[in-house]
């Protein structure tokens, strides 16, 4: 004989007794996972405030994402505790031991008089646009709206600039800035992705806005024409919450390195020569940092350029596509990433290796002095 979702429900509230929203208010106080899994427009009406807004979908997968132990204690909340009791059951059947719903819901949380808040929630355009990342459990709504509040420097409008900006930019970062001194030349437009032939001699920077903003119109794109060295990279770095490394200059790069630590802002570091490239990521403060990794520049002279050593535009198109991989990574709170590892790729014969990075106590830039 058939159950009704009615004696269902009833059966799994004498298993699993719904927690009292007061003492559920108080546990997740004590450390407990307050777990707000109702719709996205239902969760744009208010969630308690400390809750964590991951919706019902892919529940087990955004909980594990989000680093929930199997014997972390877990508060569910749904509108009226319906859904959040089904949403329990299935929890403890995979093997969490300690999840409860909060009983009433969200309205039963009200009526009692305990704090919520609106949340800064996505727009329909946007979730339009971004739906198939939103499904993701890593990314989702909350991911996605660090994103979207996220702003971001681009040092280089080149070879590694141009595809880790498109990226960025597609992804839906909410303030893009770029920095870069040269125009464009035709020589750059085979792996400068960014840039078309009519934009030849036009500012790199200027060129790069047009073609961003083209692509996603809802973001903010922040041209800065500026030749990057010691005496202006605390400026240009300060305010952002993460900096892409593209230049392809040792002054830059140390600048930016330098600027980055001192700020406590990461840095996603990248760099490629021939067939070979190097993605790594500095987290804020260092240790690693670039210096730690190459404690001074090579002589003058001595590190081809691009148009001395020639590279394949698909090489530096794939390094800055993994830089921002890592930056999205990085900002929607992902654990897995190239935080103090330095991945190294040789695209000719496609081994690639990722070494753990060292950090260097009397390192210049970070070290403890």
């Amino acid at each position: 004989m058939s159950v009704s979702i009615r004696e269902r429900l009833a059966a799994l509230r004498d298993a699993i007794p719904p927690l009292d929203p007061v003492e559920a208010q108080r546990l997740a106080e004590a450390g407990a996972w307050l777990i707000d899994i109702r719709e996205a427009d239902e969760i744009a009406q208010g969630t308690p405030v400390g809750a964590k807004p991951l919706g019902r979908g892919f529940l087990e997968m955004r909980l594990e994402s989000e680093g929930a132990g199997a014997e972390d204690a877990i508060l569910l909340l749904c509108a009226s505790g319906a859904r959040s009791l089904l949403a329990a059951d299935q929890l403890r059947q995979l093997g969490y031991t300690d999840v409860r719903s909060v009983a009433g819901g969200f309205d039963g949380w009200k009526d009692a008089g305990l704090a919520f808040e609106t949340p800064a929630m996505l727009e329909a355009s946007d979730r339009a646009r971004y739906a198939r990342q939103l499904t993701l459990p890593e990314v989702g709504e909350v991911g996605q709206t660090k994103l979207r509040d996220a702003r971001v420097l681009v040092i280089g409008a080149g070879g590694l600039g141009s595809p880790a900006a498109l990226y960025l930019a597609a992804a839906g970062i909410g303030r893009l800035s770029i920095v870069d001194h040269d125009t464009v030349d035709r020589s750059n437009l085979h792996r400068q992705i960014l840039h078309r032939d009519a934009s030849v001699g036009q500012p790199k920077v200027r060129s790069a806005q047009a073609t961003l903003t083209a692509l996603n119109p809802a973001i903010e794109v922040v041209p800065i024409e500026a030749r990057v060295s010691a005496d202006n990279a605390a400026e240009l770095v300060a305010g952002h919450d993460l900096v892409i490394d593209g230049s392809d200059n040792f002054t830059a790069r140390y600048a930016i390195n330098d600027a980055c630590v001192a700020a406590g802002i990461p840095l996603v570091y990248g760099a490629v020569e021939r067939f070979t490239g190097q993605v790594g990521v500095f987290p804020a403060g260092g240790q690693p940092c670039y210096r730690c990794l190459f404690a001074e520049a090579p002589p003058e002279g001595s590190a081809p350029t691009c148009a001395e050593a020639g590279v394949l535009g698909a090489v530096p198109g794939l390094i800055g596509t993994l830089q921002a991989l890592e930056a999205i990574k990085l900002l929607v709170g992902m654990n897995d990433t190239l935080v103090g590892k330095l991945l190294s790729v040789d695209l000719r014969t496609q081994r690639w290796r990722t070494l753990t990075l060292p950090a260097h106590s009397n390192c210049a830039a970070c070290g403890a002095r």
